[in-house]
């Protein structure tokens, strides 16, 4: 019998090739140069359990940035589940003009209970940079309802992020989202950052925050006449790599918008949630804004929504007979009930898993092992607030963002550092040996990828296109 002949066997064509494949043909993806789809194609993701998304081939991934953000408490978890398939049953629907429904109401309600009733109205929207523009109008609006129309100015903070439609980029100071827009912009009044990492030698957090107070009090006690708001970033300037501050830096800024008759803009569309270590970033200063945005986490990462807060004394001055004195901004999908559904089963995990406190043990965990992974690496500015961790990478090299991200895929995670910044940003159900295995993972990550190449050094900015 003659001998059988084996032949290499013809592996299985790769479904994530052909998914890449098409998205690149006809989806234009964000915060992303097109001409490096090809060295750098998308990920393909077919489904997600937990802090795990799966790819087309069954490789996984853990998510280490919430997917931009918005996952608190892990992919398909079985109450958000069931609270949308209740809700699909019952309304997924009605315009919020002249209608209501329970979803919308009962949010509103738990929200400003959560800040005491300091802020007892909410206003909706469909994502972050909408809730922005809400705060801004709704500012400029009050002022002139209270015989103030001279206040038509906003005061931001360098390297502040808020969003890139026009009005949420007229306040934001984030040069490769704004620079190619400038010609079609306003300009806000930019004051110091609070960014711990500019201390002076002897300095501590608390002194930058009092020096970048200090430049916001000069500039109002000057020009408080034209200006309606601050807006700030309560804690963690997150699109600019991270930039955290002391809350002090909060309560002098309470202090000064009071003093000078000027509203005080909390964008809490990333740091909220129970992302900082309390619910709302404010708290941990004692203080509440006249506006607090709200987006990403509130739906736990499973719909479009966003909301503005604001005091009942503010609400009141727009209830009049004179159409003029209205607020009759709107989005089509403003308050959307299942969105408004999944946000209230959002809000009963954080009682039901005590997830506030025991993300104080996560989060310790996670800067614990990172402290002791990258003694003698090539990082500075190890910081963290509450389920935030960051590190900036010294000379990075080119290109340095998005060779560590595709290096990090190769170690099962999904990680998209800003410029020269890597930071970790966990759903808030990761388990301990999940933690060991995302700070081993990127240990392993900025092993292979932290010698710069010498041929270049950071692009900054330009690696914002994988921020």
């Amino acid at each position: 019998m003659p001998p059988t002949i084996a032949f290499p066997s013809t592996p299985a064509p790769s479904k994530n090739a052909a998914w890449q494949q098409r998205s690149r043909r006809h989806v234009w993806h964000p915060c992303t140069q097109s001409i490096r789809l090809e060295a750098v194609p998308p990920l393909p993701i077919a489904r997600g359990e937990g802090v795990w998304l799966f790819d087309h081939d069954g490789r996984r991934y853990l998510d280490a940035t919430s997917s931009w953000w918005v996952n608190l408490f892990g992919h398909a978890h079985p109450a958000i589940n069931a609270a949308l398939k209740d809700q699909l049953d019952k309304l997924s629907h009605v315009m919020l003009a002249g209608c209501t429904h329970a979803p919308a109401v009962e949010l509103a309600e738990r929200l400003a209970a959560l800040t005491g009733h300091a802020l007892g109205h909410c206003f909706y929207a469909s994502d972050g940079a909408s809730a922005v523009e809400i705060a801004l109008k709704m500012s400029f609006h009050a002022w002139r309802n209270a015989g103030r129309s001279g206040k038509q100015n906003f005061v931001a903070v360098r390297r502040g992020y808020h969003g890139e439609t026009l009005g949420a980029l007229h306040v934001t100071d984030v040069p490769v989202f704004r620079d190619a827009y400038a010609p079609l912009l306003a300009n806000a009044h930019l004051v110091a950052s609070p960014d711990a990492r500019t201390a002076r030698p002897g300095e501590h957090a608390a002194d930058v925050a009092r020096r970048a107070a200090a430049e916001l009090e000069a500039l109002l006690a000057e020009r408080h006449a034209s200006i309606a708001a601050v807006i700030v970033e309560p804690l963690v300037q997150c699109a600019t790599g991270m930039a955290m501050h002391d809350p002090e830096y909060l309560r002098l800024v309470r202090a000064l918008c009071d003093r000078y008759e000027v509203h005080l803009i909390a964008d809490e569309i990333a740091v909220g949630c129970g992302r900082t270590g309390t619910f709302f970033a404010c708290e941990q200063a004692g203080i509440w804004p006249d506006f607090l945005c709200l987006s990403k986490g509130i739906s736990g990462g499973y719909l479009p929504l966003a909301l503005v807060m604001t005091r009942d004394a503010i609400y009141e001055g727009f209830v009049d007979d004179d159409v003029a004195r209205s607020f009759l901004h709107s989005h089509s999908y403003t308050g959307n009930a299942l969105a408004c559904r999944a946000a209230i089963a959002t809000l009963d995990l954080f009682e039901q898993e005590d997830a506030l406190r025991r993300n104080c043990a996560r989060g310790e965990r996670l800067i614990g092992k990172l402290r002791e992974g990258l003694r003698g690496m090539p990082v500075a500015h190890l910081r963290q607030c509450g389920m935030i961790a960051a590190f900036d990478v010294r000379e990075p090299g080119a290109r340095f963002a998005e060779r560590f991200h595709l290096a990090a895929r190769a170690n099962g995670l999904l990680m998209r550092p800003i410029g020269a910044t890597v930071y970790l940003m966990p759903p808030y159900v990761i388990g301990d040996d999940e933690i060991d295995l995302l700070v081993d993972a990127t240990l392993a990550t900025l092993q292979a990828v932290a010698a710069p190449s010498h041929a270049d050094h950071a692009e900054g900015g330009r690696d914002a296109a994988l921020a």
